[in-house]
């Protein structure tokens, strides 16, 4: 199988030089597709976007993701309309609904009705987009009479979803223009995709998939060992990832690590996770086990996977390990 299209997503481990250096490099790459920022309590995913669009010329950018519990519908609007016109027409929103932690220990808003909130959010977003005057009477969302200060520079701006439960894959495949899926295990991601193919009626939707990437050809167990790591943390913080692995085949291993970090960290929970665990979900150690993970996790159906970088300690060479892996898969 010929890997045809990839995409990286920069992650909280990357430094900002780091981010710069790997837009720079994965622009010149034609079989990467697109950039993705994350954004939860640090850096911010709209101005990072801005900064890559003035030092890349190709590569699509988006946010994976920003929560929609975090800012309005017509904040979304803007920064997405202002980066689209900076990177000439390559900017994606990704949306999703973070975790009730965040919002309500972040941002101060209620968690609730997460998939209503979403469903409103996408139509509002879209609304704005025309650059018309609207109006959107919603149970979340009010806008009476406005319309953006500018004419975006295009009006459907793809918007992709993040899902991990079924209502929220169904609300994506039914009203998005693609869906971001992470944490989900090879055999169970067959099905999914199904699921989504079976109730889109769109002809390109995308199926983006984000895997936790860590490599080393120096130190492949080193790799190992910070994708561990990074599985480990998401799946003690994240309430929605918690559950849908235990219910996903690894009950024991969740309950493993949560007990660890709640009691010791992450330096001990990361030991709770098996070797089954992290290659169901993660792409790490060497380059050639992590082209053949990267083949297994394309066989699934996904149409976009996006590898989400975390650098080991040797900096620099494991970022190049990591941009060099699949070039020639």
């Amino acid at each position: 199988m010929k890997i045809r299209r990839i995409a990286y997503s920069l992650g909280t481990l990357t430094t900002t030089k780091q981010i710069l250096m790997i837009s720079r490099k994965a622009d010149k790459n034609n079989r990467v597709d697109s950039i993705w920022v994350p954004e939860s309590w640090g850096r911010e995913a709209f101005s990072s976007l801005g900064a890559i669009s003035k030092i890349t010329n190709r590569v699509k950018l988006g946010t994976s993701i920003v929560s929609v519990f975090s800012r309005s519908p017509a904040t979304v609007a803007m920064s997405a309309a202002t980066v689209d016109k900076l990177s000439n027409i390559r900017m994606i929103i990704g949306l999703g609904v973070s975790t009730p932690a965040l919002a309500e220990n972040w941002h101060g808003v209620k968690f609730e009705k997460p998939v209503e909130r979403m469903k409103e959010f996408v139509e509002c977003v879209r609304l704005i987009l025309t650059g018309e005057k609207i109006s959107y009477n919603g149970r979340f969302f009010v806008i009476k009479d406005f319309r953006l200060s500018f004419k975006p520079i295009r009006s459907n701006i793809p918007i992709f979803v993040a899902a991990i439960n079924e209502r929220m894959v169904l609300l994506s495949s039914l009203l998005a223009d693609g869906i971001l899926l992470y944490l989900r295990p090879d055999y169970e991601l067959r099905k999914t995709v199904s699921f989504i193919r079976s109730n889109s009626g769109k002809k390109h939707f995308e199926i983006a998939c984000v895997f936790i990437g860590a490599i080393s050809n120096k130190n492949p167990e080193k790799a190992r060992e910070r994708a561990a790591k990074t599985l480990a943390f998401y799946t003690s913080v994240g309430q929605y990832y918690n559950k849908f692995l235990s219910e996903n085949g690894f009950r024991n291993e969740v309950q493993g690590i949560t007990d660890e970090y709640n009691k010791r960290g992450l330096n001990s929970a990361y030991k709770m996770v098996s070797d089954k665990m992290l290659d169901s979900l993660t792409i790490c150690g060497n380059q050639e086990a992590c082209l053949t993970a990267l083949k297994r996790f394309v066989s699934t159906g996904i149409s976009l996977p996006i590898i989400q970088i975390n650098p080991l300690d040797e900096g620099e060479k494991s970022i190049k390990d990591i941009l060099g892996a699949f070039n020639n898969g």
